[in-house]
Formats: C-alpha cells, structure tokens, sequence
C-alpha cells in the first residue's frame, strides 16, 4: 500500500476543494473519495484515510462557524453526543447489512432534496420563528442521532442532508443550519476515524497532509458561507445534490 509523493501532492489539493465544498454544503467526500480510490489502495483503507483527513476539515469549518456567533450552544451539547454515538451505531450495522442496499432509498431522498431547494420559499432568514426550547433539542437530537448513523453506515451526501433537516425541521437559515450540520459532521466523524484507526485503516502519511489542505479548505468554505449567506449555501448545495444523484444513479445502474 504505497502512495506516490505527486499522488499525495494531488490528494491534498482534492482535499483542500473538497474541505471548501463541505464547509459550505456537504458532499466533500464526493472529491476525496474517488480520488483515495485512484491510488489502488483497497477500499476499506480508503475510508479509513478518508475519515483520517476529513475530521479536520469539519473541526476547522466547526470553529470559523463557531466564531462567526452561528453555533447554538445548547442545541450542539446534544447534538454533539448523539452524532457520536450515531456513527459508532452505523459503523456496526456496516457488519449486519450491505451498505448498496440504501443507495436506491438516498438516490430517491436526494431528488427529494434538490427539488425542496429549488421550489423551496420562505421567509427570509431570521424571520422564520424557532420551534420551542425543547421541541428545538429534540429534533435536533433526532437529526443528529438518525444522520450520525447514516454517515458510520454508508456515508455520501450526510452534510447536505443535516442542513436540509436543520433548515426544514428548525426553521434556520441555511447559512446556520450549515453550522449547525458540521457540529453533527465533526461528531461522527471524530467516531469513524477513531474506529478505523484502531483498527490500523488509516494510512496517517497520507491522512494528515490530506488533513492540512482539508483544514485550509474547510476554513475558506465557512468563511465563504458566512460572507455569502444563504443564497450562496443554496446554490452550491444544490450543485452538491445533482452531482450525488448523478453518481448514485450510475452506481445503481451499473450495481
């Protein structure tokens, strides 16, 4: 399992694209994954270096969003512990069921997905009241919970659909439901790697340059996302949502 020099210098910069994607949208994995799988390394190490960089990226997106004053910090002390325990739960069921059973039932979510987006109208943000305290929590623990498991088990489109569920279930903004998604994102992904790592799946010489362009790119994309708000979010998660239908589309034909 070796990797070229000029092969991780091209992973680093899939990784710093697909850390400015996520922070704003989700779906980085859409360009670091592939690109894992073009230096033959076997699947299941690909996920794990995968994760291994990625987890850097959402904890720096996590921290520009943080900063910016958009994090709910009650909403994140739960949301946190059940995208935790989520991913551990997902990551076990790998072991029980074929994760290529779900691309159907994601594909025909994803369309879901793109159309709310485009057809989506509302108020404008900040004017769209909040659900009650404890309604608030709840949801989000489900979300958190539910989508936490999603990403341990299978993976692709996981950011995208947190901020659909933050933005439709709790009536945020999309920019917001951006940071509130990568406090689940960071979550599951801190239990993924360290679950891959124990089991010695993570190639650390190429996760962690990986993970410097990821962390780069994660801070650029929420900083983006803040300064371009919701408008900006929409159009790039809506991109996100067609080129996840198109992949998953191919993979169910050809599978």
């Amino acid at each position: 399992m070796e990797v070229s020099a000029l092969e991780i210098v091209l992973l680093c910069i899939a990784a710093l694209t697909a850390g400015v994607v996520d922070a704003i949208a989700g779906g980085g994995g859409l360009v670091t994954l592939p690109a894992l799988l073009a230096t033959g390394l076997p699947p299941h190490v690909v996920l794990g270096t995968n994760k291994g960089q990625s987890v850097f990226g959402s904890f720096a997106a996590l921290v520009r969003f943080y900063r910016a004053g958009l994090l709910n910090k009650q909403l994140a002390a739960v949301t946190f512990p059940m995208g935790l325990v989520g991913s551990f739960m997902g990551a076990g069921l790998v072991l029980l069921m074929r994760p290529e059973v779900l691309k159907p039932v994601v594909l025909v979510l994803l369309v879901i997905v793109a159309a709310f987006l485009a057809f989506r109208r509302g108020p404008p943000p900040g004017e769209r009241p909040e659900p009650p305290r404890q309604r608030l929590l709840s949801l989000g623990a489900i979300i958190a919970l539910l989508i936490g498991t999603y990403d341990g088990f299978f993976g692709p489109g996981t950011g995208t659909f947190l901020i659909i569920a933050f933005s439709g279930l709790l009536g945020h903004g999309l920019t917001r439901a951006s940071a509130d998604a990568k406090v689940v994102n960071f979550a599951s992904n801190l239990a993924a790697v360290s679950l891959f790592a124990y089991r010695g799946l993570v190639l650390w010489y190429v996760a962690l340059p990986m993970a410097a362009a990821q962390f780069t790119g994660g801070w650029i994309g929420a900083h983006l996302a803040v300064r371009g708000g919701d408008k900006l979010v929409r159009k790039v998660v809506l991109l996100v949502v067609t080129a996840l239908v198109l992949k998953l589309g191919r993979d169910v034909l050809a599978g």
